[in-house]
């Protein structure tokens, strides 16, 4: 870099940006601005005060952005007037004044140099109305933003909430209905105490009906599925043995036994271990045995399900643990599915691909979390019900690798590359904000330093890269997408 040169008020006439300037305009900005010239070498870096705001007047210049380890180019240009740097001093502070990527030459080039604060007195005493009306643009825009931003994190929330309501209301009420006739068979079998205090029953033939109870036990928590026909025939068997010997209730009895994987051979052997030739009474103990040791197992399964179903929506939620931390991604991912499997459905298959190697990630667990729901949930909805969603999480040198990919239509090619852009959307009127991949790569970019591509070839897939380590400090929510393409412009 070189000392500072005034600057000639044609050769900035010669530029786009100052073409329809007076001539006391001109001589103003030469006044408070300086011609610089570098060499191939960094002008500033991202995330440091933004002091100057700089026109290219000869040369080339790349912008770039940190992404991980990695130096991530979005614009390469040699047009004459294209600028950069201090862009939104005028705004003073009412946003944060820094760089929001790093700028540098790839060649010798000069700069029409101006300060930032020059620069914000510059825009609001010649162009007042304008002024005026980019505030009202930019911060109008910005609360729009965050008020769709938090009705759509809302009807989000509204939708998951009725998902997981129903997805519990299933193994409550299964638990609910297993209790209520499990009380039945504990009363039952209470009443086969009586039964038993009035046999006389031999040790041999007791360790009998113990040994044929544990059995039926066995058999029945490894029973298999059986075809509705299958399941018809075999109870009309048994039904018909229990009848041919008496027993009450025989096809009630046959239902049960059958769930429980026990045939004819069970029962005669139950039959002769019978003491005092009771075989009635004693298949009706074995039964409600095996029917109270099923209800247990349900309630089991039951109270399991809606552990699983809560443990997911706290791993979802993480209301009850730091915002920045380390955190499984395959773990943020499994409790979004489960958030998720209303929406999902029966007919869209999910297909995951963990690396079982994949170490933990420093990052905002939460925020993540609303990633995989929006990126899931356009899977979804561009699948119409039908379709393969494909959910991968593997690691790629220092970053995480996630994809989430559908068997939808795809993204038309037209739309590729504005699907990023805040309110853009392609879904029908009234069914989405087209901030959801906005707020996701926000998150993604800006919070995370990663980075969001999606890859359309018809299939529809989104790729997050993640770095395995960042810095916990930086919480700031960065400018959208659009801002940062056009921090320099032509």
């Amino acid at each position: 870099m070189n000392g500072g040169q005034r600057c000639d008020p044609e050769e900035l006439r010669t530029l786009f940006l100052f073409e329809k300037l007076t001539e006391e305009q001109l001589a103003w900005i030469c006044e408070i601005g300086t011609i610089r010239s570098y060499g191939a070498e960094t002008i500033y870096s991202e995330n440091t005060p933004a002091e100057v705001f700089y026109v290219l007047l000869d040369g080339e210049v790349v912008l770039t952005r940190r992404v991980g380890d990695d130096d991530v180019e979005l614009i390469r240009t040699s047009q004459r007037g294209v600028y950069a740097g201090a862009v939104q001093a005028y705004l003073r502070d009412r946003v944060p004044q820094i760089y929001s990527t790093s700028f540098r030459t790839s060649r010798p080039s000069r700069f029409l140099e101006i300060g930032a604060e020059d620069f914000g007195n510059l825009v609001g005493d010649w162009f007042p109305m304008a002024l005026h009306l980019l505030e009202g643009l930019f911060l109008g825009m910005e609360n729009t933003r965050e008020v769709i931003a938090q009705r759509e994190r809302l009807m989000a929330l509204g939708s998951l909430s009725a998902g997981l309501t129903h997805e519990l209301n299933n193994p409550a009420a299964s638990a609910l209905r297993a209790t209520s006739v499990l009380r039945e068979r504990v009363a039952a079998l209470r009443d086969t105490i009586h039964f038993a205090a009035g046999l006389t029953v031999a040790p041999e033939a007791l360790e009998r009906l113990v040994v044929l109870q544990e059995e039926a036990l066995r058999r029945s928590a490894h029973v298999g599925t059986l075809g509705p026909l299958e399941v018809s025939d075999r109870e009309d068997a048994l039904a018909d043995w229990l009848e041919d010997h008496g027993v009450q209730g025989s096809w009630e009895l046959a239902a049960t036994f059958v769930q429980a994987g026990v045939g004819e051979d069970w029962l005669r052997e139950a039959a002769t271990a019978a003491p005092d030739g009771d075989i009635n009474g004693v298949l009706h103990w074995l039964a409600n045995v095996i029917v109270t040791e099923q209800l247990m197992n349900e309630i089991q399964d039951s109270t399991s399900r809606i552990s699983t179903l809560v443990d997911a929506a706290s791993q979802y939620s993480q209301l009850d643990r730091a915002p920045y931390q380390e955190a499984d991604v395959r773990t943020l991912l499994d409790s979004t599915l489960v958030m998720l499997a209303q929406r999902i459905g029966a007919g869209i298959t999910v297909e995951k691909t963990y690396d079982p190697g994949l170490p933990m990630l420093q990052c905002y667990p939460a925020e993540l979390n609303q990633v995989w729901t929006n990126l899931i949930d356009n899977a979804v909805a561009a699948m119409e019900g039908q379709g393969r969603l494909t959910v991968t999480a593997v690691r790629e040198r220092d970053m995480v690798l996630v994809e989430i990919g559908d068997t939808g239509p795809g993204v038309p090619r037209e739309f590729r590359g504005r699907i990023f852009e805040p309110f853009f959307t392609t879904k029908p009127v009234g069914s989405g904000t087209g901030l959801g991949l906005d707020i996701s790569w926000r998150i993604v970019v800006n919070k995370h330093h990663g980075s969001l591509k999606l890859v359309s070839d018809p299939a529809t897939k989104f790729q997050v890269r993640l770095p395995l380590r960042q810095a916990a400090e930086d919480d700031r929510a960065g400018p959208a997408p659009a801002q940062e393409h056009q921090a320099a412009r032509g």
